[in-house]
């Protein structure tokens, strides 16, 4: 196994530009994948080549059975999904990194142009919305896809159950010869446990797509409702006794800029204005 202290350094960046199931997701990732795959996996599958045995002397043909059997090792099938799904959140943190650096030079000449930071804060960090959300949902959209493809893959492959015997009948083997696995329980159990810990993190990047969607959907329309309930260009949102005193207030207003005296509330001329004002309700 290879050294994943390189990824693991870039993956650990994302966390603080993650939503709360983000940052599950890359704990499952760190958990139960790499440190899993990197401790396990090499005692489990050390011996999968030495151990294939072939009832047959026939030179050649136990690598080219074997080769029929698994034409990818289960350990570097795993270290390809982790890398496939890996790579989309290291675009996205791609992404957030040029916004921050943008952001930060925009926070420095705030004094020139008066212009305020999108999506950072005083603190730098990140709010998801507008194209960084884009970008987000674009990298979950990916990993789904990777995920359930390496999934059906691995079925399609292998299967998710590893049986002790293989017949194999390919050249150039003389006959239809029986192969054996080594420690077949075990290594199914492995793959059952790396199966669940994939379709673990399938689910927490389809609920992290809708936690997104429905969080971005409750933002606008509480932002609707406050506009609704307190525009002033909204005055059917405002109440009857409301309107007629802004009404009013608006009267005596251009009377003053037009250096009349405003009507008395209980003059006649008081009371036909007050009438009109009731009339155009």
């Amino acid at each position: 196994m290879g050294d994943w202290s390189f990824l693991s350094k870039l993956l650990d960046k994302v966390q603080s530009h993650s939503t709360v199931i983000g940052k599950i997701w890359m704990s499952v990732l760190f958990i139960f994948r790499i440190l899993v795959l990197g401790a396990g996996a090499e005692s489990v599958w050390g011996d999968e080549q030495s151990g294939f045995l072939c009832n047959t002397q026939q030179p050649g043909c136990e690598n080219v059975c074997y080769d029929h059997t698994f034409p990818i090792s289960h350990i570097r099938f795993w270290v390809l999904q982790i890398i496939f799904v890996s790579t989309p959140t290291l675009m996205y943190l791609g992404h957030a990194m040029h916004i921050i650096h943008k952001e930060n030079k925009l926070r420095q000449r705030l004094t020139q142009n008066g212009k305020c930071p999108k999506y950072t804060d005083d603190r730098g960090k990140i709010k998801i919305k507008g194209n960084l959300l884009g970008s987000y949902l674009t990298q979950l959209f990916f990993k789904i896809v990777f995920e359930l493809a390496f999934i059906v893959g691995q079925y399609y492959l292998y299967g998710f159950i590893m049986v002790p015997m293989f017949p194999c009948s390919r050249k150039p083997c003389p006959f239809t010869v029986e192969c054996y696995m080594s420690r077949p329980t075990e290594k199914t159990i492995f793959i059952i446990f790396m199966l669940v810990v994939a379709c673990v993190s399938l689910f927490l990047n389809v609920l992290e797509v809708f936690y997104l969607i429905c969080t971005r959907v409750k933002c606008r329309t509480n932002r609707t409702r406050t506009l609704h309930r307190t525009s002033p260009e909204n005055p059917a949102s405002l109440g009857w006794q409301s309107r007629t005193e802004a009404q009013r207030q608006n009267a005596l207003n251009l009377q003053y800029e037009n250096g009349q005296s405003p009507s008395v509330g209980g003059s006649l001329e008081g009371a036909k204005e007050e009438k009109r004002l009731l009339g155009e309700q």
